[in-house]
């Protein structure tokens, strides 16, 4: 069987935790930051985990996860 292809896309957007979560950049923090305020802005710089709905979607763009 030939190896599977890791999808780059998924492989720039997501890391894997140690215990096997999948970790993400939050949303909104590209542009329009003027009217966002300073707290806001602070926790739109941690990671978040992916919900577990999508986690399995996730792992079959990363086969070696």
């Amino acid at each position: 069987m030939p190896k599977l292809k890791t999808r780059k896309a998924a492989k720039k957007r997501f890391r894997f935790t140690g215990k096997g979560r999948i970790k993400r950049s939050k949303s909104s923090k590209r542009h329009i930051l003027t009217k966002k305020s300073g707290k806001r802005k602070m926790g739109l710089r941690k990671s978040d985990l992916v919900s577990k709905t999508q986690e399995k979607s996730i792992k079959k763009l990363m086969p070696y996860g």
